[in-house]
């Protein structure tokens, strides 16, 4: 490509809409990349959480377990953990409130999946960014090669000349933008599809640790792998204690 063709040519040659659509691909971009690396962090801290949650049962006390989650800073499964015990010395309490209707089961239940829809909203935040740049990044890129193309055959016809170098340069520089949409899109869809793959590992590590300590609050013990394929509890003696 001759040096007078390029994105600085774009730039320098451009209108405020060319100039506006450059600036808007590249802001696009840095969002994206943003989002991703701060996202995958994120991800990454929350995966060894929940790789890590295993090791509350390996304890000899609540209070033992509790501290064991709360190593990792931000953890979700510690926060899982204190809300059921919250929800079950609260339920206990003798204060007659709403919730003395409800059953501990479902009142322990009701407080775990009010944390994990929190949780899971955490999980989510910044996606909505990369699923928007992912779609509009192409047409934003190709609306700038189409106005850039107008601005060609308006300055071609102004000149009368026609030839084909004529021609093929200033468009095939506007089809740069149709790429730059291009690049700034597969990097968002490709992380967008990542996290929630991530996230959804999360999520379903949460779901199953707020089950058994649904089962722990609720009866003192903790529903092993062979009744949770029976869809039995393993009960030991009522947990009255926290």
């Amino acid at each position: 490509m001759p040096e007078s063709f390029g994105l600085a040519h774009i730039w320098t040659q451009g209108d405020a809409v060319t100039r506006l659509i450059l600036i808007a691909l590249i802001g696009m971009s840095v969002i994206s990349w943003v989002v991703i690396v701060l996202k995958a962090l994120d991800v990454w801290k929350h995966k060894q959480s929940a790789l890590g949650s295993e090791q509350f049962w390996h304890t000899t006390s609540l209070a033992e377990g509790l501290a064991v989650l709360s190593h990792r800073q931000d953890n979700m499964f510690h926060t899982l953990a204190q809300v059921g015990q919250e929800a079950t010395e609260h339920h206990l309490a003798a204060q007659k409130q709403l919730h003395d209707r409800l059953d501990i089961s479902d009142w322990v239940t009701r407080s775990l999946r009010n944390c994990i829809d929190d949780n899971t909203s955490r999980l989510q935040n910044g996606l909505a960014i990369l699923a928007s740049i992912g779609s509009t990044a192409p047409f934003v890129g190709l609306f700038g090669t189409v106005w850039g193309i107008h601005h060609a055959l308006v300055a071609i016809g102004a000149t009368g000349n026609a030839s084909i170098d004529a021609v093929a340069g200033p468009i095939g520089e506007t089809l740069i933008m149709t790429a730059l949409g291009l690049a700034v899109a597969i990097p968002a869809v490709l992380g967008y599809n990542t996290l929630v793959r991530g996230n959804k590992f999360i999520i379903a590590r949460m779901n199953r640790f707020a089950h058994d300590l649904h089962a722990y609050y609720v009866t003192g013990a903790r529903v092993t792998p062979s009744s949770q394929a029976l869809g039995q509890t393993h009960v030991g003696q009522p947990h009255t204690g926290h």
